[in-house]
């Protein structure tokens, strides 16, 4: 029997149930996997609190973890038993062991522990299609990156600034924003208390930013278009404060005939071959040492809910993990 942990509502942090259960064998096209650690993502909140919907209660959270194969299923020819393997936007990584269809899974390079792979696929996933797809970041570009100490935003950071970006990153506090200078920003706002446009143009001489990049949602939304240069594009990927409310797009006009997506991972991982890409790209930036997944917080699996009230508190910096099997 192994644990995993459950919500049999949705809710605050102390919906989670601590199980023992027993994992079925794998079908077709299927493989059983052993898992060693999962990462921890605002989205995980989301469904948590009911903002995103899951498809059936009870239900097992979790949408990236690593680990071992354990049993194959008939016609799984990609992976052997004894693989290392990881998988991002597939729900149900908080439990020790999973089935999963085969073709959600990438195989871990040797030089790649579990723990990184596991804090790493769904943010650096989510990082890749937001500046090489999304909105192709060039060199010399000014761009604004919000939770910028965070997850995917210290990957965003390190990324762009490769890239020759110009970054600036929003941050809650002077020690997140020290965190986001560490990992290539170049100027940071405390967006709670600095007004975000001024500083934008006062970093950029006036211009505005190429692009924003804003996981917090509702309550910057009118900041982040107020921030962009002409033909600028708000990419609003993520509901950390909640969702956006709707909006009259005819606003996009006098503001600089702006463009405004609201993208999502599961796009970009939808086909087997763009998961290859995106993880190839992925790997290659982390074996050359572009990025870093900067884990700073721990958790056990029976720690779960302490875990979720740190991240949606804030008092989270990098990524985050919960280790499954000691």
């Amino acid at each position: 029997m192994m644990q995993a942990a459950k919500i049999y509502q949705t809710g605050g942090a102390d919906v989670f149930t601590l199980e023992e259960v027993e994992t079925a064998s794998p079908g077709a096209s299927q493989v059983r996997i052993r898992q060693t650690v999962a990462g921890l993502n605002f989205i995980d909140v989301y469904m948590r609190t009911g903002m995103y919907p899951v498809a059936a209660l009870p239900a097992i959270l979790g949408m990236e973890a690593a680990g071992t194969v354990v049993e194959v299923g008939e016609g799984v020819s990609d992976f052997s038993i004894g693989d290392r393997v990881a998988y991002a936007m597939v729900t149900g990584a908080y439990t020790q062991e999973r089935v999963i269809a085969a073709d959600k899974l990438v195989r871990l390079p040797d030089t790649i522990e579990d723990e990184t792979a596991a804090a790493l696929m769904l943010k650096g996933l989510t990082a890749h299609y937001l500046l090489f797809r999304t909105y192709p970041v060039q060199a010399g570009e000014s761009i604004l990156v919000y939770a910028a100490a965070g997850g995917v935003g210290s990957l965003l950071c390190q990324w762009a600034s490769h890239l020759g970006a110009r970054v600036i990153g929003c941050v809650g506090n002077e020690e997140k924003a020290e965190i986001a200078k560490a990992n290539g920003c170049h100027h940071t706002i405390l967006y709670k208390q600095e007004n975000i446009p001024q500083q934008v143009k006062r970093y950029t001489d006036g211009e505005g930013v190429s692009v924003v990049y804003d996981a917090v949602g509702k309550t910057t939304f009118e900041d982040s278009l107020d921030a962009l240069r002409p033909f600028g594009m708000m990419v609003s990927y993520g509901n950390a404060s909640g969702k956006v409310a709707p909006f009259d797009p005819s606003v996009l006009a006098p503001k600089g005939s702006l463009y405004v997506t609201r993208p999502t991972l599961a796009t970009h991982v939808a086909t087997r071959e763009l998961l290859l890409d995106g993880a190839d790209q992925l790997f290659t930036a982390l074996a050359q040492n572009i990025i870093k997944p900067n884990i700073q917080q721990k958790w056990p699996l029976a720690e779960v809910a302490e875990a979720h009230r740190a991240l949606e508190s804030g008092a989270t910096a990098g990524a985050s993990v919960l280790t499954l099997l000691q």
